[in-house]
């Protein structure tokens, strides 16, 4: 499995130009960029939908398993994975996210349970 270098997740870490781009159901073409919020924690990137399980790039997500992101300025060939629904790392997403976006009046529904329940792993391919 690829993993992330560490100047990626650094450069991630501060970006806030993610674009997600599930494939469409042929598993070729790449969806409509989504302009969406993302985190590092540890040593992996993370991303919510806003509308939760209702999202269309999510559902293309989980059901295509890969698309393509740009992020930092870079335009990347990735999986996507459903995050551990382990509590206390969807808690270290949710405080990456209260960081990252602290001011935003976007933040609150981020952290909330539609969107937490949603949360993706991104990796590389």
């Amino acid at each position: 499995m690829a993993i992330w270098q560490q100047k990626q997740l650094s450069d991630f870490a501060r970006a806030d130009d993610f674009h997600v781009s599930p494939f469409y159901d042929d598993g070729k073409t790449f969806g409509t960029p989504t302009w969406i919020w993302s985190v590092v924690v540890g040593d992996n990137l993370y991303i919510r939908p806003w509308n939760g399980r209702a999202s269309r790039w999510y559902q293309s997500a989980v059901k295509q398993g890969a698309g393509r992101i740009k992020l930092a300025g870079n335009v990347f060939q990735v999986e996507f994975e459903k995050a551990d629904a382990d509590k206390g790392l969807n808690q270290q997403i949710s405080e990456a996210y209260s960081k990252k976006y602290s001011g935003s009046s976007y933040l609150p529904p981020m952290i909330a349970e539609g969107p937490t329940s949603a949360t993706m792993k991104v990796l590389p391919k």
